[in-house]
């Protein structure tokens, strides 16, 4: 079994075939999904989808693209919306300086305030940084010390220091289908170095389609092509490493039921 921790459903390509979407991940092995949250404003489209497939989930949260559109969403507001039982995370936020969207105040205030809904609830944080190492090694830190919380860097592309900071941290790290590309050595030196329980795999679906897919839409299924080449980074079995990122999924997002022997 295989779990796809970050996905997005939601989007219009896939609206169309969406249960046929589901039924592929499902045939490939993939036996859990979440359904990422990038606007607060449209969570009810994003239950919907987790109500309607037994083994989707979803998480609640405003993308750091969308932070001045949603600037000022207090966390009890995001707790308020966690109760729902198909609700397993929050996120994903954090800071994003790649793209000129989203303001750095406003996206470090909603980042802030999804890390204190995260340790209210003690469900894991989604967190998004991209060309924000330090920035976000910063709030970490601060944001630590003022009581622990759960988390994942999801979809890792940046550098030592950071991972190393959020291992130590307690965090987890995720890897995408970019771990596949020819361009990534370094990022799959880093997997292979990072402790074997604080490893997930996910696709971020539609977008980065891994290895023979690539330049194609992505979807849940094409995560085993993800775990195929975590594995061969860190020399050891799909199989392994099957078990170790899906054990280290349910321990991470708890809320979700593990399957029944």
């Amino acid at each position: 079994m295989l779990v796809d921790s970050h996905c997005h459903l939601d989007f219009p390509d896939f609206a169309e075939e969406l249960d046929a979407v589901v039924a592929r991940a499902e045939a490939a092995g993939v036996g859990r999904m979440v359904t990422i949250s990038t606007r607060v404003k449209e969570q009810a489209k994003l239950r919907a989808i987790a109500e309607r497939f037994p083994n989707v989930y979803c998480s609640v949260g405003t993308h750091p693209h969308h932070a001045d559109e949603e600037d000022g969403i207090a966390p009890d507001e995001l707790i308020a919306l966690t109760q729902h039982p198909k609700v397993v995370a929050l996120g994903e936020a954090g800071l994003d300086n790649f793209y000129d969207n989203g303001s750095p105040e406003a996206q470090e205030r909603g980042f802030r305030a999804h890390i204190a809904a995260a340790r209210a609830t003690g469900l894991p944080l989604v967190i998004h940084t991209r060309e924000a190492d330090e920035a976000c090694g910063r709030i970490l830190d601060d944001e630590m010390a003022k009581g622990q919380f759960r988390a994942v860097l999801h979809c890792y592309t940046g550098g030592r220091e950071l991972a190393m900071k959020a291992i130590d941290l307690g965090l987890s790290i995720s890897f995408t289908g970019i771990i596949t590309f020819k361009k990534s050595q370094a990022l799959r030196d880093l997997a292979a170095e990072l402790p074997a329980d604080r490893i997930m795999v996910e696709t971020d679906s539609p977008y980065l389609a891994p290895g023979k897919h690539r330049g194609k839409r992505n979807e849940p299924a094409y995560v085993v092509d993800v775990a195929k080449m975590l594995a061969d980074a860190r020399g050891v079995s799909p199989d392994e490493i099957a078990r170790q990122t899906t054990e280290n999924f349910f321990r991470l997002f708890s809320k979700v039921p593990a399957p029944t022997a």
